[in-house]
């Protein structure tokens, strides 16, 4: 059963990068936006809250779908980060008058 969920999370967790990051932002403000525009001109214009609901609805659904996904192109320029323990860490920093290694 562990293993079947540890695939399950590794399909699920997609990793994106910053530049994604901030696109996948860009596409929900403007989904979400365009959507309840939408809505409330037709909401207005044939007098239906229910209809205005149904509209705004479905465009979070379209923006959720647009988003939540690790689509790959959320992930185009990943950060090249340094393997472990190639740092210095610590090299400089004292705390308390004490050097940290």
């Amino acid at each position: 059963m562990d293993g079947m969920l540890t695939v399950i999370q590794d399909t699920l967790e997609g990793q994106i990068d910053f530049e994604g990051q901030k696109t996948a932002e860009n596409v929900t403000t403007a989904v979400l936006a365009g959507a309840g525009l939408v809505a409330l001109m037709v909401g207005y214009i044939q007098q239906d809250i229910r209809l205005t609901l149904w509209i705004g609805l479905g465009g979070t659904a379209l923006a959720f779908l647009m988003v939540v996904p690790p689509w790959p192109a959320y992930n185009e320029l990943p950060e090249k980060w340094l393997p472990l323990g190639s740092g210095m860490a610590g090299a400089g920093i004292e705390v308390d008058g004490e050097k940290i290694n």
